[in-house]
């Protein structure tokens, strides 16, 4: 991708000075809280998903429900989208979703052999291939994967029924028959000993079959596969292959991979557990497949490090391809240092060559070929620094911060507290480093965090190393503390589109640009 071409001085560079700052705007929210509403626990958002074409979005929450949503704005120009590109007309669309459906995926559980409680929360969503205009996704909370189908079915009713209701009585004869129940005389099993029932002559007219027909359609949700009883620990990733036929699943020291159509066993491909659990060092935190070579995935560790495997090389890919581990600074080093280089979210760029990490304070950008270090690097939590203690304290220090790329490679995003997220320029020059705020104004805190040229740190191989969007004020706009019980933790970038969808608590927000 153009954005990337810094990395090789043989290769051409991008304009000096970059791509322009992008203005976002508000676009839609849905389960908008009033002013002193109180949040329901189950309601909250923990989990966000674009489909591969962006049409469809899917939220999961702690209440164990996944809702889906559907994009509307681009079905009113299906039919002159073509002829519009001939003409180099550019398409000005407002991108518009509107609630699609809703169902329960999971349940609270109960594991009696250990006195554990399993919550319904979900922890990822991820889409899969669409076929016969059914959706099919995948949700799992910390212990069970189900795959699910999504289709409109057509919803049959028994019309044209022989019940006149303008001439029936109750329970009584019908007005007006020609069938005589007077002289009947009934036995006690029901019998009628009567034999003097006739037909007229010619039949019933009026007699005719009822007819089975479609009135609306409805949409359906069936789970057509569950995958249990693979993970001692909590899942945290679940990832799609490129061969739209496996996924993989991880929780703290396995990765199972997996065939959509066997739910009844799975092939542990890394296991991290040592011998002796005295001697675990690190946890693997996320996993993701490469977007387009079926055999390699990454996973990353509490330790800040990132492993690529090849699965061609063994059925037990403990040992990795690659290693990508950050270069501490001397005389840095202190009790917050393990906690905060933990990654707690990984995402692959679409065209596979580089990696986006998110650790408690910085994003980082890596390219796959180079593992000597990142080639750039976004402060978020920089103003937090001095804040560690007590930030430990209260717990935040263990918040799971989500990272998104655009489509087109050219941006990262990240969220941060007080309902902020950061979007961050990547390409050669770029100074793009905005705070946006989840709410009808996004821009409201727009002082806070004014873009700041980036500086270098080195050259190594042709490679710049930046740190852009440093920021250590610890106050908004307005003079106001930051809000460390508000985090926005889930956020997702539309595939083609400057479009992103985050939660704040229990509200959904969708800004474009």
């Amino acid at each position: 991708m153009k954005c990337f071409r810094f990395c090789y001085e043989s290769e051409s560079v991008a304009p000096v000075g970059g791509s322009q700052p992008l203005d976002w705007k508000f676009s839609q929210v849905f389960g908008e809280r009033t002013a002193g509403e109180e949040i329901q626990e189950v309601d909250i958002i923990s989990a966000i998903e674009f489909n591969r074409n962006g049409d469809h979005l899917a939220t999961g929450d702690r209440g164990g429900r996944v809702v889906l949503f559907e994009r509307t704005d681009t079905q009113d120009h299906v039919g002159h989208r073509r002829d519009l590109e001939k003409m180099d007309y550019p398409i000005n669309r407002h991108p518009e979703f509107r609630y699609k459906t809703e169902f329960q995926s999971h349940e609270p559980e109960f594991d009696y052999l250990k006195s554990l409680e399993i919550e319904e929360k979900i922890n990822r969503i991820r889409w899969c291939q669409s076929s016969n205009g059914a959706l099919f996704l995948l949700s799992t909370n910390d212990k069970t994967i189900k795959l699910w189908k999504v289709q409109e079915k057509k919803v049959k009713k028994v019309c044209n029924m022989n019940v006149d209701s303008t001439k029936a009585m109750g329970n009584g004869p019908i007005v007006g028959s020609s069938i005589s129940t007077s002289s009947k005389q009934y036995i006690a099993n029901g019998g009628c000993t009567s034999n003097d029932f006739s037909f007229p002559t010619g039949g019933f007219p009026s007699l005719h079959l009822p007819v089975v027909t479609s009135h609306e359609t409805n949409l359906m949700a069936r789970c057509r596969r569950i995958y249990t009883h693979a993970h001692d620990y909590h899942i945290n990733s679940i990832s799609n292959n490129s061969d739209g036929e496996t996924f993989i699943s991880a929780d703290d020291l396995r990765i199972n991979l997996w065939n959509l159509e066997i739910s009844s066993q799975s092939f542990n491909i890394v296991d991290v557990k040592p011998a002796n659990m005295e001697d675990l060092t690190e946890v693997i935190t996320s996993a993701e497949f490469h977007p387009t070579h079926c055999n390699m995935l990454a996973y990353s560790s509490s330790k800040g490090s990132i492993r690529l495997i090849d699965m061609r090389q063994s059925a037990l890919c403990d040992t990795h391809s690659k290693l990508f581990e950050g270069q501490e600074a001397p005389g840095s080093r202190s009790f917050f240092t393990e906690i905060i280089a933990s990654i707690s979210d990984i995402k692959f760029a679409k065209d596979g060559r580089h990696i986006l990490t998110r650790d408690y304070m910085t994003l980082k950008l890596w390219d796959i070929n180079m593992d000597s270090g990142p080639v750039a690097t976004f402060q978020v939590h920089e103003y937090l620094r001095p804040k560690l203690c007590d930030l430990y304290e209260n717990d935040s220090i263990f918040d799971k911060f989500e990272c998104c790329l655009s489509g087109n490679g050219l941006r990262v995003a990240t969220g941060s507290y007080s309902n902020l997220f950061r979007v961050f320029g990547c390409s050669e020059g770029s100074t793009e480093a905005t705070t946006l705020e989840a709410s009808k104004n996004p821009m409201r805190r727009q002082g806070q965090a004014t873009s700041r040229p980036s500086r270098s740190l080195g050259n190594l191989s042709g490679v710049v190393r930046r740190v852009k969007g440093a920021d250590n004020s610890g106050v908004d706009a307005n003079g106001n503390a930051f809000d460390f019980t508000s985090k926005l933790l889930h956020l997702a970038w539309h595939p083609t589109e400057n479009s992103i969808a985050c939660a704040a608590s229990n509200s959904l927000y969708m800004y474009y640009a």
